[in-house]
């Protein structure tokens, strides 16, 4: 794609090729021609084989299951787009590894998300493009642009499209209240907000439903579904509650350990998730609905490409 010299390359990981396939397809241009392979003892390799010379780079990468390597990938793909002299370079980071340690919670922790954020800075990327942060104040990690992208338009289009009648969106926890805020005002729906306490990692316990749920098509919006314990807990306490039926909702399907079989005994209706990661279709289910984020990625590309504005992609109100 030229325009007055200019040249757009986008180049995908391993970690999520379907994204990026699709990314590719709604900008109407091939994927770039990289290898990427590893050595016999683990040690990850990566070659562009076609120039990208005074191109504007795009490389695709979910940090995702195998998080360290999916990282690693990330920062020597950069790394050998620098060395062979691209204009710029933006990771497109459709799902940000490490984003849960964002702060210090207990004396001696790291703040990995920030270690993250240098190791991209330090191999050389321009510009970040990321989607639903764990937290926003994420985006200060770094000193380049850093365009915060959400899913909620597309899951909200998505619950609108069930016709669902006395909706109610439901935050697992206070933290994300903010967020259900604003998925509540698109759907026309009350709001309701759990309180959970976590005794150790990847485990929760809800202890109050602050709202109304009796009788409500309950819709439980979280960033990331991981061992979907917190979830599924939070289901389970609604329906005592009286919700008519539970439906769960996030960007980010991580789905590790025991998820996929929590996810299928769980009384909820449905869980949807984005593509931000991959989910093996024979993994699904009968419960796990997928939705593309590849438009959005799409755009803010072009727009970035473009040098034009992207503050409308990352506008909850925004539309496809």
């Amino acid at each position: 794609m030229s325009d007055s010299g200019k040249r757009m390359m986008v180049f995908s990981g391993t970690a999520n090729l379907e994204l990026a396939e699709g990314i590719a397809e709604h900008l109407g241009i091939e994927l770039g021609n990289v290898k990427i392979s590893k050595f016999a003892n683990g040690e990850i390799y990566v070659r562009f084989l076609e120039s990208v010379r005074g191109a504007d780079v795009f490389l695709v990468q979910s940090v995702c299951a195998p998080v360290n390597a999916a990282l690693m990938e990330l920062l020597i793909m950069v790394d050998a787009a620098k060395r062979a002299s691209a204009r710029s370079i933006t990771a497109v980071v459709s799902h940000y590894g490490y984003a849960r340690q964002d702060k210090k919670s207990a004396a001696r922790e790291p703040i990995t998300a920030k270690l993250v954020a240098d190791l991209m800075t330090t191999a050389g990327v321009d510009r970040v493009i990321a989607m639903d942060l764990h937290q926003g104040q994420i985006q200060g990690f770094f000193n380049q642009p850093v365009n915060h992208l959400t899913a909620l338009p597309i899951l909200a289009d998505y619950f609108e499209s069930l016709e669902l009648e006395d909706m109610c969106v439901v935050s697992p926890d206070v933290g994300r209240a903010k967020a259900c805020k604003k998925l509540s005002d698109m759907l026309g729906a009350s709001l309701a907000i759990m309180h959970k306490g976590r005794p150790e990692h990847n485990v929760a316990e809800i202890t109050h439903v602050i709202g109304e749920v009796d009788g409500k098509n309950c819709i439980i919006a979280d960033d990331m579904i991981d061992t979907a314990g917190s979830v599924t807990e939070g289901a389970k306490a609604l329906m005592q509650k009286g919700a008519q039926a539970v439906y769960i909702c996030a960007t980010h399907g991580i789905f590790s350990g025991p998820a996929y079989e929590r996810i299928e005994s769980s009384s909820a209706v449905e869980v949807v998730v984005t593509n931000s990661l991959p989910v093996p279709f024979e993994k699904r289910g009968s419960k796990i609905r997928v939705l593309s984020v590849a438009p959005l990625f799409a755009h803010a590309i072009q727009n970035v490409y473009n040098d034009e504005s992207v503050s409308e992609l990352f506008d909850p109100d925004f539309q496809l």
